[in-house]
């Protein structure tokens, strides 16, 4: 794998300390930090229906992404529990990007959007351009949950200090590769 490679959640996708590519800030309290975020790519078309300019987004494909140079971890108190969590971290940006799925058919499928354009080539551009903003907004708003439920994650967790806890979220998150 080149560094520079975003990891793509995969039933597979186990995290090892080595993805960690970042440098620690000494500063920081936590002795470990996964960035996770989520990338998306669509199809859209625009058509002309009596007199207006529209455009229907066919199909949106979302995907977690783990970000090996954005992520690090404390040497000294790296463990298997430890990784275990930020893998749980991992699975958790899958589990909410799974559901959002629903969310995401529910705004723009089978829907019809106004657009902008004399001719068209600046209606398909238009179209890409309003759609892809669209659907930013809507990951942003995921990426919201998600920093939400991680917070509540690593508490519940206390940094994957609790086991029981810990171990009541792997089970969770198994799930996701069945």
């Amino acid at each position: 794998m080149s560094e520079n490679c975003l990891i793509s959640w995969t039933s597979d996708s186990l995290l090892r300390w080595s993805d960690f590519k970042a440098e620690l800030n000494p500063a920081v309290f936590e002795d470990s930090r996964s960035v996770i975020k989520y990338g998306f790519t669509w199809t859209v078309n625009s058509d002309k229906v009596n007199d207006k300019i529209v455009f229907l987004i066919d199909s949106i494909t979302t995907v977690t992404e783990f970000h090996p140079l954005l992520s690090w971890f404390r040497e000294s108190e790296s463990n298997d529990d430890l990784l275990k969590h930020e893998q749980g971290h991992f699975d958790l940006a899958e589990m909410l990007r799974r559901d959002h799925d629903v969310v995401f058919e529910k705004i723009f499928y089978d829907k019809v959007f106004e657009t902008r354009g004399q001719n068209e080539a600046q209606r398909k551009q238009f179209a890409k351009i309003d759609s892809g903003k669209m659907i930013s907004n809507e990951v942003d708003k995921l990426s919201q949950i998600l920093a939400k439920k991680r917070e509540e994650y690593d508490v519940e967790t206390e940094y994957g200090q609790n086991i029981p806890n810990q171990t009541k979220y792997s089970n969770i998150f198994k799930k996701l590769s069945m």
